[in-house]
């Protein structure tokens, strides 16, 4: 982070720019917007600041600047065209450790303009660190279309109850949820259509009400690892939550997007290490949310593909507690696709099969004569341990050795790995490209379009075997 983003209180501060044009004019309007006290020093200035002069907003010095046009200046604009004078500035001034932006200059500037959103006392900044400006800008565009303009009374309605709510809940958890239920109200609806004094009357009733903290499990699918595959439904809940209960197989760049002061309780499970037993967690979820707290279980995929969510509902459904469901993209359809792997072809592929690698469950074995049949694709999840054994049935009840299969090791993630191999060689290809989990198998003939279409879709940083035994690109 090249700036810290900080908004700051200008009213009644003395800031100074130098130069007298339409750049200048633009620089001004912001400020005086801000209500800061500005002084402009120039030879010559434009006839609208001249006009904002008689209005009594800003102050004209028609001189060349000097050093002690700095006195007791907050910061300072250089916005002239004259690259020798702007460099004078910056000098002076960050000798004097006093803020400084030459206008179109990053590397001269120890503060920065974004674009603004402003819906006041709702301020939105955008920055891109003075490198990009026009597309900081195209991103202000966007979300100007996406932020309604009630936002700014609603803003202010709820600012002038924030002393009540504070002596009322004494909480900052208690607070919280209380103003969640507000923006959940149609205290909202009566802001956007004018009825502030209906608005009003509901808050007061809201704030005296009684209140019954009512908790909520929200059961959510993360996808692959991705960040840009959540769905809107889960980034929403993920910033209600309270609490957050993750596995291992959530991405550190999905985390970085829940609620920063949630509560973070990791149950994750890896091969020979389950540090908290299913049915703890399955406890743990009930106990939280009969404290009326908000419970994101955030798993990886999807809650409800090999993932224990159906367990989880089921526990909670049975202690009647309230409980949202939120599907993800499942492993084997985000990491196929990152890979340009279609997991269906008319000419490869009719049919596709989701299997576990913990190939026994109860001492039932899986069926592997149905596995194994042609012109279908399996998507094997945890099978990187097991894939000897899966490997040798797939072949003892007849799947073609020379089947292409797919090894996607962090799929979807930045760090993603696709190593293209075949049936008879599956095991050993693990062993000697060092896989490790998170990884998908993919075993049939579409595994083999990896080479042909890989290079045309989000496949970063993909290790590929040409050949099934030798090449790597």
């Amino acid at each position: 982070m090249q700036y810290l983003p900080i908004f700051t209180k200008l009213d009644n501060k003395p800031v100074l720019i130098v130069g007298g044009g339409e750049v200048a004019l633009r620089k001004c309007r912001a400020l005086i917007k801000a209500r800061a006290e500005v002084t402009l020093v120039a030879p010559s200035f434009c006839d609208e600041l001249h006009e904002h002069a008689n209005e009594g907003q800003v102050i004209l010095v028609s001189e060349h600047f000097s050093a002690s046009h700095l006195d007791g200046k907050m910061l300072v604009i250089a916005a002239t065209d004259n690259d020798s004078v702007n460099n004078t500035v910056f000098e002076l001034a960050n000798a004097r450790n006093v803020f400084v932006n030459v206008v179109d200059d990053q590397p001269k500037c120890t503060f920065i303009f974004p674009s603004i959103v402003d819906r006041d006392p709702i301020t939105i900044a955008i920055s891109s660190a003075g490198t990009a400006p026009v597309l900081a800008r195209r991103l202000r565009e966007k979300l100007e279309t996406l932020i309604p303009q009630h936002i700014g009374p609603l803003a202010r309605l709820v600012g002038d109850f924030r002393a009540q709510v504070k002596k009322r809940f004494k909480h900052f958890a208690d607070r919280r949820q209380f103003w969640e239920r507000v923006f959940d109200s149609s205290v909202v609806s009566k802001v956007q259509t004018g009825d502030t004094e209906a608005a009003v009357q509901q808050l007061h009733g809201m704030l005296n009400a009684t209140p019954t903290p009512e908790g909520e499990v929200y059961v959510v699918g993360a996808g692959p690892g991705d960040p840009e595959l959540l769905t809107l439904k889960a980034l929403q809940l993920m910033q209600q939550a309270d609490v957050v209960v993750y596995d291992y197989l959530v991405s550190d760049e999905i985390m970085d997007l829940v609620r920063r002061d949630a509560d973070l309780i990791c149950v994750g499970k890896r091969l020979g290490n389950h540090s908290v037993k299913q049915e703890d967690t399955n406890q743990m979820l009930v106990d939280l949310a009969k404290q009326g707290k908000k419970v994101c279980r955030i798993k990886g995929g999807d809650p409800f593909i090999y993932g224990r969510g159906g367990e989880e509902v089921q526990v909670l459904a049975e202690n009647q507690i309230k409980y949202q469901i939120v599907p993800g993209i499942t492993a084997a359809a985000g990491c196929s696709a990152y890979a340009g792997i279609p997991l269906t072809h008319r000419d490869h592929a009719q049919a596709i099969q989701f299997v576990t690698g913990h190939c026994k469950k109860d001492g039932q074995e899986l069926d592997w004569q149905s596995l194994a049949k042609p012109n279908q694709t399996l998507a094997i999840y945890m099978g990187v341990i097991k894939s000897p054994h899966i490997q040798a049935q797939l072949l003892k009840y007849g799947r073609d050795g020379k089947t292409p299969v797919a090894i996607i090791e962090n799929g979807t993630r930045k760090e993603q790995r696709v190593v293209r191999t075949q049936l008879s060689q599956l095991a050993a290809q693990i062993e000697t490209h060092k896989i490790v989990s998170p990884a998908l198998l993919i075993v049939g003939e579409v595994a083999a379009l990896h080479e042909q279409l890989a290079w045309f879709g989000k496949t970063t940083q993909v290790s590929s075997f040409a050949q099934p035994l030798t090449d790597v690109a």
